[in-house]
C-alpha cells in the first residue's frame, strides 16, 4: 500500500510542477498583462491544488492534511484577490508589466 501512496504522490507532484511549469512559460511568453495574469492565476491554483493532493497521503496526521488543504484555498482567495487588483490597474491604464 505504502508505495502505491508513493506513486500516488510522485504523479500528482510532477503534475503540479508541469502546471508551474506551464504557467511560467505563459508568463515569459504572452505579449500583455492580462493574458500573463490569466496564465498565472489558472496554472498556478491547479498546480499547487496537485501537489497539496499528492503530499497528503504523505503527511503524519489528518490535522496536518487539513492544514495543507487550508493553505491552498487561502492561496486561491489571495490570488483571484490580485489578480481582480491588478486587471483594473491595466484596465485603468497604468500596466504594472509593460
Amino acid at each position: 500500500m505504502s508505495a502505491l501512496l508513493d506513486l500516488w504522490t510522485v504523479v500528482l507532484v510532477s503534475a503540479g510542477a508541469v502546471f508551474y511549469l506551464a504557467g511560467t512559460v505563459g508568463l515569459l511568453r504572452f505579449p500583455d498583462a492580462l493574458t500573463r495574469l490569466h496564465a498565472l492565476t489558472k496554472a498556478d491554483n491547479l498546480g499547487l491544488g496537485l501537489v497539496v493532493l499528492g503530499l497528503v497521503p504523505q503527511v503524519g496526521g489528518v490535522i496536518i492534511g487539513i492544514k495543507l488543504v487550508a493553505v491552498w484555498l487561502l492561496v486561491m482567495v489571495s490570488g483571484a484577490c490580485v489578480a481582480q487588483l491588478i486587471a483594473r490597474l491595466v484596465r485603468h491604464g497604468s500596466d504594472p508589466a509593460p
